[in-house]
């Protein structure tokens, strides 16, 4: 009954398409769906790679962040990826069983399990990296000077907390000083 009452008050427009009214403009569809088509493709070849070694997306999403955060506390990871405790633990567990990130005690605060890459976890780390560093810079290429940085502007303005990614992502460069990170 409901799509049938608001189908009744949308008035048509000329070509017969239903109108949408002036508060709900229409959807840009093009720019969704081509983000969706660039995340799948952004994480695929990485995908395959990590398919190879028994672990999946979660695995890279957890490896990338340990490796950029020497040290992370457990907590701030959590907060990062926005998952629940049990999956990260269940994702944590196997990345440190075969040898990818080790955990190690605070120094003030021995409960505190700090997370480090380890060699394999880094190589690893910087191998996934390399996969989607690729991708980008060929696209980046191709549109020409300035793109990296309206690229940058328009995907931290995506987030909602783009203050605190932005920062995420400076004190990570500042951590490691390396590569492509601290470019124009």
């Amino acid at each position: 009954m409901t799509d049938v009452s608001i189908t009744a008050s949308r008035s048509s427009r000329s070509d017969g398409a239903p109108a949408t009214s002036a508060a709900a403009p229409d959807p840009y569809w093009d720019l969704i769906e081509l983000l969706f088509f660039a995340y799948r493709d952004f994480v695929g070849d990485p995908d395959e790679a990590l398919v190879k070694l028994g672990f999946g997306r979660a695995h890279h999403r957890v490896l990338h962040f340990v490796n950029r955060n020497p040290g992370i506390k457990v907590a701030d990871l959590l907060d990062i990826l926005k998952i629940t405790k049990q999956s990260l633990g269940r994702v944590l567990k196997q990345l440190v069983d075969e040898g990818y990130i080790v955990q190690r005690e605070g120094a003030h605060d021995r409960r505190q399990r700090l997370l480090h890459a380890s060699p394999a976890g880094e190589a690893l780390a910087l191998q996934l990296a390399g996969m989607q560093t690729a991708r980008i810079e060929r696209v980046l290429g191709e549109l020409g000077p300035g793109a990296r940085d309206a690229a940058r502007c328009f995907l931290a303005s995506m987030t909602d907390d783009r203050d605190h990614v932005l920062r995420l992502i400076a004190d990570a460069d500042r951590a490691q000083p390396r590569g492509r990170d601290n470019e124009s």
